[in-house]
């Protein structure tokens, strides 16, 4: 009788103690997967976002890169890792295009998608005195004068491109009507706008800041929602031409598909306090990166939506497989 009575004892108290009182995730080191090389943009936002995330998890955070494949190898390594909450990764806009254009069959459906923590809209710069003073006129040339006037700012299929291919797409102008010279990046492509050599770089504004600053470039619209508080004079596209277009580059947290609900709200409240933390802001601004946040359903429709869009604009300027 005794015995019974303390095993009953017993499975009262186990019933009565919390999941937390079994474990607290987490209860182990997280890994934040950047697909980019150490340095880089999304390096150093990962690594910020990683130290902050310590203080709130209680767990140490590490940042490991994996490169290769245009983006594939690293986006790759995160979809596959053990769906147990401790493998994170900060994927970039690249998830949305690399399926499409046959790099890989990996898609956004391989995540869980925690938030969006930034986006940089593309902006169109043109040389500072060009007799483009804004984006209507320029469309107007453009449309006019098919193939004369050239676009760059990265490489061919690149976000840069997709950004001024779908505008011209999104008003019924072939990609054709301003042919794209491939660049190695932003700042070659708006050194060869100053140059002459091409006569439009649509990248983000941080980007262009020091040659608009220096009188060599000037910046007729943004590709967002509303005006960057960074650049309020700059008017987005719908301001300009009264056709709703946003493009840019973004980056977002994310974990392999499968994870437990309860571990993901966790993480998802740790994130939005990394991204309302000064010191988050601070480190962002600091850079020039545009701030943008998404809790996870929202993060998720807007990932649906982008890989449709762009999806489209691949198909238009016949880079899609």
């Amino acid at each position: 009788m005794r015995i019974a009575k303390l095993m009953s004892a017993a499975v009262v108290a186990v019933a009565a103690m919390t999941p937390a009182a079994w474990a607290q995730y987490p209860e182990q080191p997280l890994t934040i997967i950047v697909p980019w090389s150490a340095g880089g943009g999304t390096d150093a936002a990962a690594r910020m976002i990683g130290s902050l995330l310590e203080r709130d998890l209680g767990q140490p955070v590490k940042v490991i890169n994996r490169t290769g494949g245009s983006g594939v190898v690293g986006h790759s390594a995160i979809a596959n890792a053990a769906p147990d909450g401790y493998t994170l990764g900060l994927i970039t806009s690249e998830i949305n295009m690399m399926h499409w254009m046959g790099l890989t069959d990996l898609t956004y459906e391989a995540y869980e998608p925690l938030a969006m923590m930034n986006e940089d809209p593309a902006g169109v710069h043109v040389k500072a005195d060009s007799e483009w003073n804004d984006l209507k006129s320029m469309i107007e040339d453009i449309r006019a004068n098919p193939g004369k006037f050239k676009g760059t700012g990265t490489g061919l299929g690149g976000s840069w491109h997709l950004a001024l291919a779908g505008l011209l797409n999104k008003l019924d102008i072939s990609a054709d009507a301003m042919p794209w010279i491939p660049s190695k990046g932003a700042a070659t492509g708006l050194l060869d706008v100053v140059a002459g050599g091409a006569d439009v770089a649509p990248v983000s504004l941080p980007e262009a800041t020091s040659l608009v600053e220096a009188g060599k470039l000037k910046t007729l619209a943004i590709m967002a929602g509303e005006r960057a508080k960074n650049f309020p004079d700059v008017p987005t596209v719908e301001e300009a031409i009264g056709v709703s277009w946003n493009q840019g580059v973004w980056r977002g947290m994310v974990t392999p598909a499968g994870v437990d609900a309860e571990i993901r709200q966790t993480l998802m409240a740790a994130l939005e306090k990394v991204y309302n933390d000064p010191e988050y802001v601070e480190f962002m601004n600091s850079r020039g990166f545009g701030l943008r946040w998404m809790d996870g359903p929202g993060f998720a429709t807007y990932l649906a939506e982008s890989d449709k869009e762009l999806g489209a604009v691949l198909k238009a300027i016949g880079l899609a497989k």
